[in-house]
């Protein structure tokens, strides 16, 4: 308003073309001439980008996605219809197609679009784009558009575009380290990785990575193992050496990689659900069932359309009662725990209360017992205007958030924030008297979670942590059906063995369990396989197999069943 651009007596409407256009759409910029009362460096910014960036785009507008829904509405502009460009770019072809064309194609057909430019003189230019587009087709990408957005990517797309990208590059002497590259991969796609990776080592780089998979183990020149347990009970080296060494060694990951694949004898179904002519996203008129009563792992590789499929059957099953163990958050509100999401909270509370004859609101961070300084938060968040918000531990506090009045109280030598920072292994032993507080702990022990804190925020966990917390609440469930996704993400092979076993008493009290899974774990002890691919994108969207694990092995379309065989031998 104070710009200098804009009479402030003058109604909007009244606006011409060229000032409108300036107060609702123009780029930041530099003014010839602002205002004395502007600091140097400030520069005009139309009304839409600056609410885009500074608060629907901000981590405060994600915050508030739910509200924002409400008066922000979005749909293809109806000039360029969803390509961001001009009609003159537009008019420019190669070949017949603009660079809107282009830019839809999945990766596969720009290659051949590459090919057949003959022109001399964009031999350098189409060479230097051969060799990025072929390195994303290589590592198992070429499903997806050059216009793809980077925020539709899973987790695991991301990570292969990073290594692709590096893949291309003439540097050398470099050390790369990757976290996980295999979550979300199925073995037909790891495959496409380590060799990936195998190049970029022989390009006389380092290679580091952190996983649990025991292909990209078995790929490895090296390997170190930290353990033995999780929490307290880890942070030593097991073990060093070749992954032949490690085979031999008495290690927690050395005898379960020792450990053959059985198939498991496949239980009755109850009854079948059953989808048909399913046409959605990379699905077209397919058709499948799922038995009830039994374990059912519908796997294939990335982008093949598992979620799909699984969602229709969701759909199918919109009247009856079911459990979504999706890997969502359960929301993004900082004061959620594990804790608060199990109810371990008010019987921790009355214990305390008890214990030392006082209320209980006192032990509540979200009540009295509250520090003062961060009401209970721990952090101290201050709200930038145009920035993301500072969070810092709370100085008053320290991140126990608890006031100093709630801390001076005890239960068996400790107070309740440091009961709160305990792990979930070490609870174990601190509440073995305490039956109805044990119980909860329990569980969350029994899905792989022993190292989590009871205070841990939920807003840190991953999408795989977050699913085993919400299974953790439903364990006692009978005759229900569960959705879940990727459970073993991030588990080690022990841990996911114990999963395997939760799993096989959740069914054993007569539940459904309808799982996507890469693991071949897991799938080796499933009752029935729904296997889609054979690839992913376009090139995927069929159910390739249907029947048990172990049948699977006799059908080469079906990329898990191959997988499986080379895993028997």
């Amino acid at each position: 308003g104070n710009s200098g651009l804009f009479d402030l007596d003058k109604k909007i409407k009244d606006y011409s073309k060229d000032e409108y256009e300036m107060f609702m759409h123009a780029p930041k910029q530099k003014l010839k001439n602002p205002p004395k009362t502007w600091a140097r460096t400030a520069q005009y910014e139309g009304l839409v980008p600056r609410m885009l960036r500074s608060v629907i785009h901000s981590a405060s507008g994600r915050h508030h996605q739910a509200a924002l829904e409400k008066i922000v509405t979005r749909k293809t502009c109806p000039v360029c219809h969803g390509t961001r460009l001009n009609g003159k770019a537009l008019t420019a072809k190669i070949e017949g197609k603009n660079i809107a064309e282009v830019g839809e194609m999945d990766l596969v057909n720009v290659l051949k679009f590459l090919d057949s430019i003959t022109d001399f003189k964009a031999k350098t230019m189409v060479r230097e784009l051969r060799s990025k587009v072929q390195s994303l087709v290589d590592i198992g990408l070429g499903y997806l558009s050059l216009n793809r957005g980077t925020d539709t990517l899973s987790g695991g797309e991301a990570q292969r575009i990073k290594i692709a990208k590096y893949l291309t590059s003439s540097l050398s002497d470099l050390v790369y380290v990757l976290d996980e590259p295999s979550v979300g991969l199925h073995p037909h796609d790891i495959q496409l990785i380590t060799k990936s990776l195998e190049k970029l080592k022989n390009q006389g780089n380092t290679i580091v990575l952190v996983d649990h998979n025991p292909a990209i183990i078995s790929a490895a020149d090296y390997v170190v193992e930290i353990g033995p347990k999780a929490g307290k009970a880890g942070g030593e080296v097991t073990f060093t050496g070749t992954y032949s060494e490690l085979l031999k060694s008495n290690t927690i990951t050395g005898k379960m990689l020792r450990t053959p694949i059985k198939f498991r004898q496949p239980r009755k179904a109850s009854d079948w659900i059953s989808v048909q002519n399913v046409t959605s996203h990379n699905l077209n008129k397919v058709s499948a069932r799922i038995p009830k009563g039994v374990l059912t792992v519908v796997s294939g590789p990335a982008g093949s359309g598992k979620s799909t499929l699984v969602n229709a059957f969701k759909q199918q099953m919109s009247g009856m009662d079911y459990v979504d163990l999706s890997q969502d958050s359960v929301g993004v509100n900082i004061r959620s725990t594990p804790a608060t999401y199990l109810n371990i909270l008010n019987p921790l509370r009355k214990l305390f209360a008890n214990a030392n004859k006082v209320s209980t609101q006192l032990f509540s961070y979200n009540g009295k017992g509250a520090c003062p300084r961060c009401k209970g938060k721990g952090v101290t968040i201050t709200e930038m205007a145009f920035m993301d918000p500072v969070v810092q531990t709370c100085e008053l506090c320290g991140g126990k958030r608890y006031s100093q009045e709630a801390l001076q109280y005890k239960y068996h030598g400790k107070d309740i924030s440091e009961v709160m920072n305990m792990s979930i292994d070490d609870t174990l032993d601190f509440f073995k008297d305490v039956p109805n507080i044990l119980k909860k702990v329990d569980l969350l022990e029994k899905v792989g979670l022993g190292y989590l804190n009871l205070s841990q925020s939920m807003t840190t966990l991953s999408g795989g942590e977050v699913q085993r917390v919400k299974l953790a609440l439903e364990l006692d469930h009978e005759g229900s059906v569960y959705f879940l996704d990727e459970p073993t993400t991030g588990l080690h092979l022990n841990d996911t063995k114990r999963l395997i076993d939760l799993f096989e008493k959740l069914v054993d009290n007569g539940n459904t369990l309808i799982v996507i899974e890469h693991n071949l774990s897991l799938i080796s002890q499933a009752d029935w396989l729904i296997d889609m691919g054979p690839d992913a994108g376009k090139y995927g969207g069929k159910v390739c197999f249907e029947g048990t694990p172990k049948d699977s092995m006799q059908h080469l379309e079906s990329r898990t069943g191959v997988a499986l065989k080379k895993l028997v031998k």
